[in-house]
């Protein structure tokens, strides 16, 4: 079973497998929230997750005009999920939580409004702004 995990090991997430759900966020909420010019999650049935260790959660307003719920690492602040309020029966993995180099590439890229000029987006399906 692949076992995503925080930076200090605290927090992981359990998945039965890799999802093949994977999308690329260039807005600025998702660009602050990961240190990088864009996030990357893999999205799975919140059935299919198991969340264990301590965690501290925070729900931000999205630029969609809806929520989204950042669970992470009270000791080293780690993200270890994503959910969306528009989007409830899913939750989010950041793909570089499974310290993986081999997790399956994004196939959607979004809010690509704010994708930093130097960022070349190729091999996704491009979305416009707010159709996520």
């Amino acid at each position: 079973m692949p076992v995503a995990q925080c930076s200090c090991g605290g927090l992981t997430a359990t998945v039965d497998a890799y999802s093949p759900v994977v999308a690329a966020c260039h807005c600025l909420a998702c660009q602050r929230r990961s240190g990088s010019p864009f996030g990357t999650a893999a999205y799975f049935p919140v059935e299919a997750v198991t969340i264990t260790g301590e965690r501290r959660e925070w729900t931000r307003a999205t630029a969609s005009g809806s929520t989204a719920t950042t669970s992470f690492c009270p000791t080293c602040g780690g993200t270890i999920a994503l959910a969306l309020a528009r989007r409830p029966e899913m939750i989010g993995i950041p793909i570089g939580t499974f310290a993986d180099p081999h997790y399956p590439s994004p196939i959607r890229s979004v809010w690509e409004e704010d994708k930093h000029d130097w960022v070349e987006v190729t091999a996704f399906q491009h979305f416009p702004q707010g159709s996520q």
